[in-house]
């Protein structure tokens, strides 16, 4: 510190002698010393006042006690810089982190549409934050006689629901090739999962399993939001109820399953909370809504009503949705 104190005294004297722009980048130069010794703030300023008091003799009493204040002030400050730098750095280290977590999920969540001649299926989700907490996923099973899809939600937002959600659609996966019911397979989810989840922890799914041969839908509900059916020969829309509870609550609960006939231009409308859980409405105000902006737009592909649907509750919304958002549509 002595050395740094002589290099200082010489630096600001001839600065106060000449007032040069030379003498100034000398003193640039000797910030770049500084910090590479990581000197802290109140420790330049001790320097400086030292410097001070050597170059003039007479200075005034109370001017060493206004540097002594302001030494005081600067180790407060220096501790509060140090602390958020450290936190800037731990921030940016998380900001990378969840980047690579949320580039692995969208892996994992990523569902590739069937491509089927006689239906027509449409999907969003929309993550409120990075991660998501929502999974559609479907799949047709081998002998392609059958279309089987889940839409799925964990109780809650952010990490601790995305990597819940991973595990699910990890679950759903090792039951693809297995031509099950949706009794059969939210069971088996619910074992897995009630062994698996945080006990905070709870998951919603509708699960279906199509028959494209004679276009009847089987399906099973733990706890989840109920679908709409739309039956185009009446122009009404029907709850799909089912009283399911939760997957993760007990071991061992049986899933009731129910059928219904699509015919043409017959559409199912599977969806998350986060669709109906519109600010200010009502759950059962949002579900007409919703009717409403489906039977407006029946005559686009499933997937262009998935999309109206998301950008007429944003608009309503001022395009601030407060949950993660996925819809699924099946349309014959």
């Amino acid at each position: 510190m002595q050395q740094l104190l002589i290099q200082y005294k010489q630096i600001l004297s001839d600065y106060i002698a000449n007032r040069q722009e030379q003498n100034l980048y000398v003193g640039q130069n000797y910030v770049r010393q500084l910090m590479k010794k990581n000197v802290a703030p109140e420790d330049v300023i001790n320097i400086h006042k030292k410097a001070i008091e050597e170059i003039y003799d007479d200075l005034p009493e109370k001017l060493s006690y206004a540097y002594e204040f302001l030494i005081e002030v600067m180790v407060q400050f220096g501790l509060k810089f140090r602390e958020h730098q450290s936190l800037l750095i731990k921030q940016e280290e998380l900001r990378i982190e969840m980047d690579i977590a949320t580039r692995i999920q969208n892996h994992l969540l990523k569902t590739t549409v069937p491509q089927i001649e006689s239906l027509d299926i449409g999907m969003l989700s929309i993550p409120l934050r990075q991660m998501n907490g929502d999974c559609v996923y479907c799949f047709l099973y081998d002998k392609k006689d059958y279309l089987s899809f889940a839409v799925t939600d964990v109780v809650g937002k952010g990490v601790p629901a995305a990597l819940c959600m991973s595990m699910v659609k990890n679950g759903l996966e090792t039951l693809e090739y297995v031509n099950n019911n949706p009794s059969h397979v939210l069971e088996v989810l619910n074992r897995i999962i009630e062994k698996s989840v945080d006990d905070s922890m709870f998951v919603s799914s509708f699960y279906g399993r199509y028959n494209l041969v004679n276009d009847v839908l089987t399906y099973g509900s733990a706890g989840h939001e109920p679908g709409l059916y739309f039956r185009a020969s009446d122009e009404s829309f029907h709850d799909l109820e089912s009283k399911g509870l939760l997957l993760g609550v007990l071991p061992e609960v049986k899933y009731p399953q129910f059928d219904i006939q699509l015919k043409e231009n017959d559409f199912v409308v599977i969806m998350t909370d986060g669709v109906t859980e519109i600010r200010d409405i009502e759950v059962n105000e949002s579900r007409n809504i919703i009717k409403e902006i489906t039977y407006l737009h029946r005559h686009l592909s499933a997937q262009e009503i998935c999309e109206k649907v998301y950008s007429e509750l944003q608009k309503l919304q001022d395009y601030a949705l407060k949950d993660d958002f996925t819809i699924f549509i099946l349309k014959k």
